[in-house]
């Protein structure tokens, strides 16, 4: 069982940006491992770090204006690139619980969707819109309803997001894949044993 996916209200991560491959999420080098933990320090390493390693000085990604933000605010095609799922990782294990964009790579997405990560598309002058509001004010929140599939944005407007039906069961009630399958075990049971399967 992992946290189940509600509603949330958070300030937001502004990085308008089109084409964002899951290279620069998380170099190759990184790949190495095989658990989620500490990823996120890894997280967009070569705009973020200096050639010794050390965070830059203006690394807009470690600025205390945009401090546990929880939502990450990009342009097109966000996830391009390679199919690696240490990509949603390093986002979630960073803090973030979703993802607003124009537009997603399709391999991507689905990714997010497993390792509740919500990536949510918006129209382009909404989402620019966005980006202007935090811009001018860090302290501006966004609020997420997942359960109504609906995006608040104070002085905006509501908008509404789609997902799949069955991502969206995962997510609320909290079910990864497995657990999902578990939660039918009930039926499963009933099923072998009036058919006399197993």
């Amino acid at each position: 069982m992992m946290e189940p996916f509600k509603s949330f209200e958070s300030t937001c991560f502004p990085f308008f940006k089109d084409d964002i491959d899951t290279d620069q999420i998380i170099p190759a080098r990184f790949l190495k491992g095989t658990t989620k933990t500490g990823l996120g320090k890894k997280l967009f390493y070569d705009w973020r770090y200096d050639e010794q390693g050390n965070i830059r000085p203006d690394s807009f990604f470690d600025s205390s204006l945009y401090a546990n933000s929880q939502i990450l605010v990009s342009g097109h095609n966000f996830g391009c690139g390679s199919s690696r799922e240490h990509a949603p990782w390093s986002l979630k294990d960073f803090g973030f619980r979703a993802i607003i964009a124009v537009s997603f790579a399709d391999i991507f997405y689905n990714n997010a969707l497993k390792n509740f990560l919500l990536p949510i598309s918006l129209p382009e002058p909404v989402v620019k819109s966005l980006i202007q509001h935090v811009e001018d004010d860090p302290a501006y929140k966004v609020a997420i309803d997942m359960e109504a599939q609906e995006v608040k944005l104070s002085g905006e407007g509501v908008f509404s997001f789609d997902i799949n039906a069955f991502r969206k069961k995962c997510l609320v009630e909290g079910l990864d894949d497995i657990a999902y399958v578990l939660s039918y075990l009930p039926q499963i049971e009933t099923f072998e044993q009036a058919t006399g399967k197993s």
